[in-house]
């Protein structure tokens, strides 16, 4: 699997490389979509025959190995790899992603107690504009549109 994953990485950076994308981009859109298209049709498939909270459970544990995925080679990198320098993050939004995947499980639990523990179709509507808003946030400022990021590709 990690071949596929490395495939996949090498593709979208050589993608970016030639579109002038930078790599932060193209892994907030496509190699996100790529990650998160299977937890969807599974939540959706239990969501379906009744098991809300399983899906509820997906959708949750989803966010929460996202979040430990985040950090856990940085750790083991500057724990075990290299322990005399800090890791070198290619992306000027990192804290606003981060706190906005955590706010998302919080926003999560809200708006489904909101929706009397029921997951509906206006549930999906506003999960759906509420994640086109973050992604259009977050490719702004990792283009430099917003913010004062200087844009930096795979090579830099």
């Amino acid at each position: 699997m990690s071949c596929v994953s490395d495939c996949m990485f090498s593709v979208l950076c050589v993608t970016g490389e030639t579109l002038g994308i930078p790599d932060t981009v193209m892994g907030l859109t496509l190699l996100a979509a790529g990650t998160s298209i299977p937890d969807t049709v599974a939540s959706v498939m239990v969501a379906r025959e009744g098991k809300a909270d399983m899906a509820m459970s997906n959708i949750v544990g989803s966010n929460v190995f996202d979040m430990l995925c985040l950090g856990l080679p940085w750790f083991i990198k500057t724990v075990f790899v290299d322990t005399v320098n800090p890791v070198e993050v290619n992306s000027s939004g990192l804290v606003f992603i981060s706190a906005t995947l955590l706010l998302s499980i919080v926003f999560l639990f809200v708006a489904v107690h909101i929706n009397g523990w029921k997951l509906d179709w206006k549930l999906g509507i506003v999960s759906l504009f509420c994640y086109a808003v973050f992604a259009t946030l977050a490719i702004l400022y990792e283009l430099g549109i917003i913010g004062n990021n200087p844009v930096r590709l795979c090579s830099d």
